[in-house]
């Protein structure tokens, strides 16, 4: 599980790069490159870091379903991921 204020400062990060993000977008189109690095650094969406939607954790991420690989497996094991056969794990 990951720390609670981990969690809350990815949720932070996601809000503020939604602020930025037209900002960013018309800078980026006029070339401005300058006001462009004066923007708050955690405005960049390189910044965001994907983490599984049940635990928090940030290494092992499946994007498809947005979950852990381990949250998958036990997910798939308990047949709640339709299509999913366990074969050898």
């Amino acid at each position: 599980m990951a720390k609670e204020s981990m969690k809350a400062r990815e949720v932070k990060r996601a809000k503020m790069v939604a602020r930025y993000a037209a900002k960013r977008a018309a800078l980026k189109a006029a070339g401005d490159y300058d006001a462009l690095q004066d923007l708050p650094k955690n405005s960049s969406p390189v910044r965001l870091h994907n983490r599984c939607s049940i635990t928090g954790r940030p290494k092992g991420y499946i994007r498809q379903f947005g979950i852990s690989r381990i949250q998958f497996r036990e997910m798939a094991s308990k047949g709640l991921i339709p299509g999913v056969k366990k074969a050898s794990w």
